[in-house]
């Protein structure tokens, strides 16, 4: 097994899609930052709001990240698929069940990574932000909760772009999918039915990284949900890898 993770870890590592990634889903979270910086600012000023909640809301924007690590995930799949790796990365790694195992591992890895990252650069950037629109940097407990959700639901999506990726198979697909459904399918359901949308995926993770909406679950109750889905999708995944020609 140790040599199916090196192998992946040596392949997570080649070319530049993390890199690209990474760098799209900072650029849109400092952003965010700003933006809410700015408003902040004049909230204040207005009585809305106070410094405490505009530095939660400047780190809370970097759950962006989340999204990017899950398109990832799905890639390091997908790109064998694609180039026709997929057979031989079967082959060297000792089987399929192995190399499952190992891109999972791997891509949890990675999301640590990301998810680490959105946690540093959420605080350097909200505390520059908050700085240049004249607002104290208010680091609470709340806030280190708010970081914390940050960096796990960007852990918990890259296994999820992977199994995506399992199931779907193709680059284009799995990408649409989860930019779909994280952008476009769960928010408008989140608006049409709240209580029910309560327990998808990416709404869950808002409940992990305390957006505060009234209608979302308990974050304990909303990490099994994301237990649920990452572990009925690995079933399925797994099934379908097992089952389905590789080729």
């Amino acid at each position: 097994m140790s040599d199916s993770l090196r192998a992946e870890w040596l392949k997570v590592w080649t070319g530049r899609s993390w890199l690209l990634l990474t760098a799209i889903g900072a650029l849109m979270s400092l952003t965010t930052t700003l933006g809410y910086a700015t408003d902040g600012a004049e909230q204040i000023t207005g009585g809305l709001t106070t410094a405490a909640a505009v530095t939660d809301e400047g780190v809370r924007a970097w759950m962006m990240m989340f999204l990017f690590s899950s398109l990832f995930g799905a890639v390091s799949v997908t790109r064998e698929y694609a180039s026709g790796a997929i057979g031989r990365s079967v082959l060297l790694g000792g089987g399929r069940n192995r190399l499952f195992s190992a891109k999972i591992l791997v891509a949890a890895a990675m999301g640590a990574i990301s998810g680490a990252l959105a946690v540093a650069l959420g605080a350097i950037s909200t505390w520059g932000a908050t700085a240049s629109a004249g607002v104290p940097f208010t680091w609470t407990s709340e806030t280190t909760l708010v970081a914390a959700g940050v960096f796990a639901v960007t852990v918990a999506a890259a296994p999820w772009g992977v199994l995506v990726g399992w199931l779907i198979r193709n680059q284009i697909g799995a990408v649409v999918t989860l930019m779909g459904l994280t952008l476009v399918v769960d928010p408008a359901l989140q608006r049409l039915v709240p209580d029910a949308a309560k327990f998808l995926l990416t709404i869950a993770m808002s409940s992990v990284y305390r957006d505060g909406k009234p209608e979302l679950l308990t974050v304990p109750l909303a990490c099994l949900v994301i237990a649920a889905w990452l572990g009925a999708a690995g079933l399925l995944a797994r099934k379908a890898l097992l089952s389905r020609d590789v080729l």
